[in-house]
């Protein structure tokens, strides 16, 4: 498992589609928390260092800077047009809001970031370099609340972990991609093949079981995917399995019936253990810019959300979309996903994120 502390070189990876959300928080709650606490407490799953291979932040940030390439050509090309031996006037202004809000970071964050800029330096020369460089401190400002760790407590045997999203976000991908890193750092994992209607996705999660060495439940298509989660947990409980993934549905056109399924899991998951889900992971994929706000919401009102994993940021030019969620709603993003390998899920990082974004070295 690929997680690191402040201080400890980070892994060279993120994810892309169906990252795996499980490593992706536990890497958030390295990132985030105190080395003391990390290491004071036996139940919250360790920090590894990154491998030699992996080549430290430098190689990191420079896989993200290219991820997150196609929605920084588009701010740093409209920067570059609007601020060419120019005033920062109101003309100006306005069409640095129009771009922001073309680059999916919602008409409040640029409507904020404009006016941060207005106070600061407005009618002075400046350079699209230096307007990057501002952009990228309120982008910072802006997120860096929301990069928040998840912690895997141990002492919750198994650590149940709910992961949802639409068809296609990535979050089977996403579950095997943390199942490898767990099984990796030498922790037990079962997977819960919670999808029960796509036959794919329980393909799928088998053949990411297969490769991370660990069990995966699953029961005929169109089973009860509550009862699935039920045995699931029973089982875990009985091995003493460290974690428990646990896949579900993500099918909208019908919210009434994913509502009502999702919310079943949850009951019976609780008749075996009260706490759980100990997190509910929701997976967003990055190409679907502003209608990522009406998933969010959704997710939230149907089951209530702890976390984000964001996926596909390496193939979208609306990477800003992860600014106007941290904005508008505040849930804590645990990680981001800019690759296909189970390595290519990272934890959250507000500053090299914001950096790439509008294109700035590290």
């Amino acid at each position: 498992m690929r997680f690191w502390r402040r201080g400890v070189p980070r892994d060279a990876s993120e994810d892309t589609d169906t990252a795996a959300p499980e490593a992706a928080e536990i890497a958030m709650a390295e990132v985030a928390a105190p080395e003391s606490t990390v290491a004071s407490d036996p139940r919250l799953v360790p920090a590894v260092e990154a491998s030699a291979e992996t080549a430290g932040p430098r190689a990191w940030f420079g896989r993200l800077r290219a991820g997150l390439s196609r929605s920084s050509e588009r701010l740093t090309e409209g920067i570059n047009t609007i601020f060419a031996r120019r005033r920062l006037d109101d003309a100006a202004l306005g069409e640095l809001e129009d771009l922001l809000i073309a680059s999916d970071m919602g008409t409040g964050v640029a409507a904020e970031i404009v006016e941060a800029l207005r106070k600061s330096r407005f009618n002075q020369e400046v350079s699209p370099e230096e307007i990057r460089a501002a952009l990228a401190e309120e982008v910072i400002r802006l997120v860096e609340r929301v990069q928040r760790p998840l912690r895997v407590d141990l002492a919750k045997k198994p650590f149940v972990m709910l992961v949802i999203g639409v068809n296609g976000s990535g979050k089977t991908t996403t579950i095997g991609k943390l199942a490898k890193q767990y099984r990796d750092a030498g922790h037990s994992v079962i997977l819960a093949a919670g999808d029960t209607f796509r036959a794919a996705a329980v393909e799928q999660l088998q053949v990411w079981g297969e490769r991370a060495g660990c069990p995966v439940l699953t029961r005929p298509t169109g089973s009860d995917a509550a009862g699935l989660a039920f045995d699931a947990l029973a089982r875990a409980r009985a091995e003493g399995t460290d974690v428990l993934l646990i896949d579900t549905a993500g099918r909208l056109h019908n919210k009434a019936d994913l509502m009502g399924e999702l919310q079943k899991i949850v009951r019976v998951l609780k008749k075996v253990d009260v706490e759980a889900p100990h997190a509910v992971l929701l997976v967003l994929d990055a190409t679907v810019g502003q209608n990522a706000h009406a998933q969010a919401e959704i997710f939230r009102d149907m089951v209530g959300v702890t976390g984000i994993v964001m996926t596909k940021l390496d193939g979208t030019a609306k990477g800003g979309v992860l600014v106007s969620l941290a904005e508008k709603y505040g849930i804590p993003i645990h990680a981001i996903g800019i690759g296909e390998a189970a390595e290519d899920l990272r934890p959250f990082d507000a500053r090299s994120y914001a950096r790439s974004l509008v294109g700035i070295d590290a």
